[in-house]
């Protein structure tokens, strides 16, 4: 990226000075009489409208032009030879992208990763051209979820072009911060791409604090028996490995464009900011790292938690069964014992003339002393087999 400003003073406009003698690129003249060719042409720049989001020339570190479109960013560039575009782009469609390709002799392969929004974060050189993924974050309190938005940044020698997927980051705050100090901006595009960077990172830091906040909730809730507990550990742990995706390769970009230092001819100041990022992002990975080994804590607490209530509850279950049998017992047994008067009652109680106990002299206090017997055997019978 620095190979620009490395260059003897010959050779060092010679990106610029191609481009000025390349023919601007113009869309097709409408057809002649076509009654609904105003018509398509508005609904074109009200495309363009929505996806360029902001497109700015700099010379020296000050912003000296604000072109409303692409075509205008591309003539004012040819006519700024000293000057660097920086053009951010929201969702654009195929024909803004290979629009840009043909000003800017953008890869193919570059183009065609911008145009699909799930990349993995990666770092790209083809030729003076570098080309840089990333996965923004940000923390939504009202839901307290974590949303992903997705950032392509080309960087070439006079130019900075972003293509945003998703709401994340707001690249306004860095143009703001940028143009607050042209010192800064005035090192070219390998400035703006380590404020990209740096954006990026530091956005991770409510995520981190948001999430450590969510995980202490989840905690005090396990051990307090909610039974939602589990799905919100689940919905965090899916959260947690996306943003691990989004953190651990972003190590590695950092330590290879540091590693680029000296063959690039990188500013001194940019090498201090770039390993700020690292670390930075460093400790960010390591929370993350944290964060689901903390996630997978957690859930084993709860699975054991959960074990243990039901056992406990199946153990009262099983308590609360064994008392009602006997309960049981109890019942069946002076069932049995009041069971047995009633049956020589009833049978002494017919009304049969020939039976030979009703006119003997005995037959009554035999029919009692029968009912006794029979009464305290049950009785013993029953105690000893510890059902009374």
């Amino acid at each position: 990226m620095a190979e620009r400003r490395a260059r003897p003073a010959s050779t060092a406009k010679k990106h610029t000075w191609r481009r000025t003698t390349r023919p601007p690129v113009t869309p097709p003249p409408a057809e002649t009489g076509a009654p609904d060719a105003p018509t398509a042409g508005a609904a074109a720049d009200q495309r363009e409208a929505d996806s360029v989001i902001q497109a700015a020339l700099y010379e020296g570190g000050v912003r000296v032009a604000t072109p409303s479109s692409l075509a205008d960013t591309f003539r004012e560039l040819r006519e700024q030879r000293d000057g660097m575009a920086w053009i951010g782009l929201a969702r654009p469609t195929e024909d803004e992208l290979h629009s840009l390709a043909a000003e800017f002799d953008l890869h193919e392969l570059a183009v065609e990763d911008a145009m699909e929004a799930h990349q993995r974060p990666k770092l790209e050189r083809y030729g003076e051209t570098l080309f840089v993924v990333l996965r923004a974050a940000r923390y939504l309190d009202a839901p307290e979820e974590v949303d992903f938005g997705e950032l392509h940044v080309f960087v070439g020698p006079d130019f900075v072009i972003t293509v945003r997927h998703g709401a994340a980051p707001d690249l306004s705050a860095v143009r703001r911060r940028m143009e607050a100090t042209p010192e800064l901006l005035r090192l070219g595009p390998e400035a703006v791409l380590y404020a990209i960077l740096d954006a990026v990172v530091d956005g991770y830091a409510p995520v981190v604090a948001g999430v450590q906040n969510d995980i202490d909730e989840i905690e005090t809730e396990v051990f307090s028996g909610d039974p939602e507990v589990s799905r919100r550990i689940y919905e965090l742990s899916r959260e947690m490995v996306e943003f691990q995706r989004a953190t651990r390769p972003l190590v590695g970009m950092l330590h290879a464009l540091m590693a680029g230092f000296a063959k690039y001819g990188t500013d001194e100041e940019l090498q201090r900011y770039l390993r700020d990022v690292a670390d930075h992002v460093t400790h960010t990975s390591e929370r993350v790292d944290g964060f689901r080994q903390a996630l997978t804590d957690i859930l084993t607490v709860n699975t054991t938690l959960v074990t243990q209530q039901q056992n406990a509850e199946m153990r009262a279950l099983a308590e609360a069964g064994f008392e009602q049998n006997e309960e049981i017992k109890k019942i069946s047994s002076w069932a049995a014992i009041l069971f047995a008067p009633t049956l020589v009652g009833t049978i002494y109680g017919m009304n049969f003339e020939t039976m030979p106990e009703l006119k003997w002299a005995a037959g009554y206090p035999f029919a009692i002393l029968l009912m006794a017997v029979v009464c305290v055997s049950l009785y013993f019978i029953f105690k000893r087999r510890d059902w009374l």
